[in-house]
C-alpha cells in the first residue's frame, strides 16, 4: 500500500512538473513572461524504529524510516530579464535591469514588465490591453500644465500650445586660438552711421565735396544758415572717452560755405589714429588707420540748433568691424517675447593684454536703436562690449578682468519699442574647460552654442528616454519634459503574486514597492521603442518535459508492480 501511495504522489508531482513546463512553452512569445520551475520535496517519513545511542559493548543504531512519497515544495518564477527587442513604436518601452512599471486598475496599483503602452481618447497613457493607467513620479510637467497636481496618471496633451519664450541666455562654447601668424585675422576698427545723407531731394548721395547747406536732411528752410554745429561723444582707440565735442561749419553753398570734408576733418581730429569719411552710401564712417585692438567709437551725435534750421543727425553708429589682433565672428538667432526671430552678430577680438579677449555685439537684426556705453564700466544693459575675458596659462576660462564688467546686454526690438530685453552670456565655469577656452590651434572654434528662446508651437511627438522621462517635441523643435514614468523596486521579486495578463501584486514576502525613477538607485534603465521578450529557455523546457515523462513512467511502473504484488496476495487466499 505504501508503494501505491508513493507512486500516486509521484504521478501527481510529475504531472505538475509537466504542466509548468507546458505553460512555459505556451508563453514562449508572451511579452515579458517569466518562466516557472517546480521543486520537489519528500513527504513525511514513517518512523519504524527510532535511533539508539551507544551503550556498553553495543554501538548505536540509526533510525529506520519509510518514505510516503513526493510532494511539490515550490513553484518558483524565474524573475530574470528576458532579451530586449526593438519594435520601433514610440510608446513601447523595456526595462534593462531591476524594476517594474506601475499601473493603476482603478482601485489599486499593479506591477508589470510589459511596456507596450498607448494613449487613449482622454490623452492618458495606458496599457491598451486592459486600460490600466501608467503611473508617474515627481512633479515633472506640472509647471507647464501638462500634468495635473495630485493625479499620478500620465497625460499626453497632444496639440498643447506652447507660448513663445524670449531669449534670456546665450551659451558660448569653443576655443579661441592662443596665437596666430595669420595677418588677415588682424582687423581695422570701423564704425558707420545709420543715416545716409543725400542731396537734391534724394537724387544723389552726399560726398565729401557736398556743401552742408545742400543736404536733404534739413527739416526747415535755410533761413539763417550761417553756422552749424554737431555735438559728438565717443571713445578713442585706447578707450579714452570724449564727451560733447563740437564740430562746426559756416556759410551756405552760395557764399562758398563749408563742405562735408570740413566736418569730417574735425571728426578725424577727435581720434588719435582713425579717419572719418563719407562712404558710397552717404553714411559717416570712422575707420582706424592701422589694424589691431581698438575701442574707437561714436556713441552719440546731435545737432545743436541755434536758429530755425534743424539738421537730422544719426541716431547711432554701428560698429561694423571691431578692431582686434585676432578676430572670430559668430552668429545666433535670438527670439523676442512674441516669438520673432532676430539674428545677432558677435565678434571675439583679441586685445593687447596677454590671454585677454573682448566680446563685441555690433548688431542685432530688427532692433530699434544701438546705444553704446563706455568701455570702462559696463553698468548699462545696452553695453555691447564685454571686455577683459581672461584665460589661464593652461587655456581654461579665468573670468572677467574687472568686477564691474557684466555678462549681460540689452536690446530693444521694433516689435516691442521701449521694452528692453536683457540677455546674459554663459562663457563657462571659471577654472574649467566647459565653455570658452584658449589654447594653440590652427583656427578658433568659439561660437554661440545655444540659446533658450523659441517661437510658439504645439506638442507634436513623444519619446521616452533612458531615465523614463516622457519628452515632448513641439512644432517649434523645443523639447519639454512631460512626465516621468514610475518604476517600483521590490526586496524579493520572487514573492510577487501573478494575477494574469503579465501583472503582479505585492505580497507580505515581496515587500512593499519602493517608487523610483529609472537609472537612479538600483532601478534599471529604460530602453525606448523596445519590448522585453519572454525569458523561457526552450532547450531547458524540453529537457524538463523529458524528465517529467521519465518520472511519470517510473512512478506508473511502481504502481503496476505494487498492483501485481497485491494480486498475488489475493490469490493466496483463494
Amino acid at each position: 500500500m505504501g508503494a501505491l501511495q508513493a507512486g500516486v504522489s509521484g504521478l501527481m508531482a510529475h504531472q505538475m512538473m509537466l504542466d509548468v513546463a507546458g505553460n512555459n512553452l505556451a508563453n514562449i512569445n508572451t511579452i515579458a513572461f517569466k518562466s516557472s520551475s517546480v521543486t520537489f520535496s519528500e513527504l513525511l517519513s514513517q518512523t519504524i524504529k527510532g535511533a539508539s545511542g551507544p551503550s556498553g559493548t553495543l554501538g548505536g543504531t540509526n533510525p529506520q524510516q519509510l518514505g510516503t512519497g513526493v510532494g511539490i515544495s515550490s513553484i518558483s518564477r524565474k524573475m530574470s530579464q528576458g532579451n530586449i527587442e526593438a519594435t520601433g513604436r514610440d510608446m513601447d518601452v523595456a526595462i534593462d535591469g531591476e524594476g517594474y512599471f506601475v499601473l493603476n486598475d482603478g482601485s489599486q496599483n499593479v506591477f508589470t514588465r510589459i511596456g507596450s503602452f498607448a494613449v487613449d481618447s482622454d490623452n492618458t497613457l495606458v496599457d491598451p490591453a486592459t486600460g490600466y493607467k501608467v503611473q508617474r513620479i515627481g512633479v515633472y510637467g506640472e509647471s507647464d500644465n501638462f500634468q495635473i497636481a495630485g493625479d499620478s496618471s500620465i497625460r499626453i496633451p497632444w496639440g498643447t500650445p506652447m507660448p513663445a519664450n524670449a531669449t534670456s541666455e546665450v551659451v558660448i562654447n569653443g576655443n579661441l586660438r592662443s596665437s596666430t601668424t595669420d595677418t588677415t585675422a588682424i582687423t581695422k576698427n570701423k564704425v558707420v552711421a545709420d543715416l545716409a545723407y543725400t542731396t537734391s531731394s534724394g537724387a544723389s548721395v552726399a560726398t565729401a565735396e557736398t556743401y552742408m547747406s545742400d543736404l536733404d536732411q534739413w527739416t526747415a528752410p535755410l533761413v539763417a544758415l550761417d553756422t552749424g554745429t554737431l555735438r559728438i561723444s565717443g571713445t578713442k582707440e585706447d578707450g579714452t572717452v570724449f564727451t560733447d565735442q563740437d564740430v562746426t561749419w559756416t556759410g551756405a553753398a552760395a557764399g562758398g560755405g563749408d563742405t562735408w570734408q570740413t566736418v569730417l576733418d574735425q571728426i578725424t581730429a577727435l581720434f588719435d589714429n582713425s579717419t572719418a569719411t563719407i562712404d558710397q552710401t552717404g553714411k559717416i564712417t570712422v575707420t582706424d588707420d592701422t589694424g589691431g585692438y581698438s575701442l574707437a567709437n561714436i556713441t552719440n551725435m546731435t545737432y545743436v540748433q541755434d536758429n530755425a534750421d534743424v539738421l537730422t543727425a544719426p541716431t547711432f553708429f554701428e560698429l561694423t568691424t571691431p578692431g582686434g589682433n585676432d578676430t572670430k565672428q559668430f552668429n545666433i538667432t535670438l527670439y523676442d517675447s512674441g516669438g520673432g526671430s532676430h539674428v545677432m552678430t558677435g565678434y571675439f577680438v583679441k586685445s593687447d593684454a596677454t590671454n585677454t579677449w573682448d566680446m563685441v555685439i555690433p548688431s542685432v537684426a530688427d532692433e530699434t536703436t544701438h546705444t553704446w556705453t563706455g568701455y570702462d564700466t559696463n553698468s548699462s544693459a545696452f553695453n555691447r562690449r564685454i571686455s577683459g575675458i581672461q584665460f589661464n596659462a593652461d587655456g581654461s576660462y579665468a573670468g572677467l578682468l574687472s568686477s564691474s564688467e557684466s555678462l549681460m546686454f540689452g536690446v530693444q526690438f521694433i516689435s516691442e519699442p521701449g521694452v528692453t530685453q536683457n540677455i546674459t552670456f554663459d562663457l563657462g565655469t571659471v577654472g574649467e574647460f566647459s565653455g570658452l577656452t584658449q589654447y594653440a590651434s590652427a583656427q578658433s572654434t568659439a561660437n554661440a552654442l545655444s540659446q533658450d528662446g523659441y517661437t510658439a508651437g504645439s506638442l507634436a511627438t513623444i519619446s521616452i528616454d533612458s531615465g523614463g522621462m516622457v519628452v515632448g517635441t513641439f512644432t517649434n523643435e523645443v523639447k519639454k519634459n512631460v512626465a516621468a514614468i514610475q518604476l517600483a523596486i521590490f526586496q524579493n521579486t520572487g514573492g510577487l503574486e501573478a494575477t494574469g495578463k503579465g501583472y503582479f501584486l505585492s505580497t507580505a514576502n515581496s515587500g512593499d514597492p519602493i517608487p523610483n525613477m529609472a537609472s537612479t538607485g538600483s532601478a534599471g534603465t529604460i530602453v525606448g521603442k523596445s519590448l522585453e521578450k519572454s525569458n523561457v529557455d526552450v532547450a531547458n523546457e524540453f529537457v524538463t518535459m523529458m524528465q517529467a515523462q521519465n518520472g511519470y513512467q517510473s512512478n506508473a511502473r511502481t504502481i503496476r508492480v505494487a498492483n501485481d504484488v497485491l494480486r498475488e496476495l489475493t490469490n493466496l487466499i483463494r
